[in-house]
């Protein structure tokens, strides 16, 4: 199930301790959501970097970094800051971040708009592979917040 929430704080939902967002692999975590991740979960960001310039954090990837109330979910929809998001890199990471989620049992994910910020394409063509995957996976909540806003 999807529930889209129009404005808001992904990190203030109740009850979901569990997070995804969109990355680049070229270890850069300096704008947009990106920043608050980066700001919250300081090794998580040392930890992605260090993937990045191994050339282990991939387009397509999923970095799953694990904190003590949850999973963040780096998915790697970019090459670089400068390049843009792929739909086809969307689908392969939300595919694995998905899959993992149904393994480890975890019931529920927020995250924002992946991949139209500053990834650079429509909503509405992401929203509809968001919305595939996530029909295959119905045991896996995703809390999608449209605007993000730090409240």
């Amino acid at each position: 199930m999807i529930k889209y929430i129009i404005k808001g704080d992904i990190f203030k939902i109740p009850r979901v301790k569990n997070y995804a967002h969109g990355c680049n692999c070229a270890g850069a975590m300096g704008k947009g959501i990106a920043v608050q991740f980066r700001k919250m979960f300081p090794e998580m960001y040392l930890q992605y970097k260090r993937l990045c310039l191994e050339g282990t954090f991939l387009p397509g990837d999923v970095f799953v970094y694990k904190y003590k109330e949850g999973f963040v979910f780096n998915l790697g929809t970019q090459s670089t800051w400068r390049t843009k998001a792929t739909l086809g890199n969307i689908r392969e990471s939300l595919t694995k971040m998905m899959a993992i989620a149904e393994e480890k049992g975890i019931d529920s994910i927020a995250m924002p708009r992946i991949g139209a910020g500053l990834g650079g394409l429509p909503w509405q063509d992401v929203k509809a592979v968001v919305e595939d995957i996530a029909s295959q996976h119905p045991h896996t909540n995703l809390f999608v917040v449209e605007n993000f806003v730090n409240v």
